[in-house]
């Protein structure tokens, strides 16, 4: 099993073979220092945030300690995850479904959503889907929906609402398509 560190909010993989590893299952992470890696071809440590370390613990493919070697639970990382993402149980949910059905996903800060979603992965094709995590009660205004559809429009990906169903672990999407007339 992987084994990496907790360094504030996030996990660092410091072996390089096993940074190799991961990120080449699945696209996990970014290697410190690389901007746009092209494969596994790197030298540097992986650096995970915390959700993609708390799926890859849950999926026992990922164990965490702290620095001074001390295990950190499930649990535990679970909790940081909650201090650290506003709505995580939702967000993980929709992370969650996502790569299970093999999307690679990354966070959307970049783009003003939750997630930016790969078919392929980083560096091999752009992501063609920036998905935004809704629960069922929130108010959708028509003002909010151009405006991420102008967003995604202009960084040519379809604009995705995700409304998790927490409890089932079930995820409806809604997907945005524009065009011009």
């Amino acid at each position: 099993m992987i084994g990496g560190r907790l360094v504030d909010n996030r996990i660092v993989v410091w072996d390089i073979s096993d940074s190799r590893a991961l990120f080449g299952d699945g696209y996990y992470g970014k290697p410190m220092g690389v901007p746009k890696p092209k494969g596994t071809d790197f030298d540097a440590p992986l650096v995970l945030d915390l959700i993609e370390g708390c799926y890859l613990v849950e999926k026992s493919k990922l164990k965490v300690r702290r620095m001074d070697g001390t295990a950190v639970p499930y649990e535990e990382i679970k909790r940081l995850c909650k201090r650290q993402y506003s709505d995580f149980d939702s967000k993980y949910v929709v992370f969650q479904d996502l790569r299970n059905r093999g999307y690679i996903v990354t966070p959307g800060i970049k783009f003003g959503c939750d997630f930016a979603v790969y078919e392929r992965g980083p560096g091999i094709d752009h992501a063609p889907y920036l998905v935004q995590v809704f629960r069922a009660t929130d108010e959708l205004t028509a003002t909010g929906v151009v405006l991420a559809g102008r967003l995604a429009t202009t960084v040519k990906k379809q604009f995705i609402l995700a409304i998790p169903k927490v409890k089932q672990k079930q995820v409806d999407y809604i997907g945005f398509d524009w065009w011009r007339a």
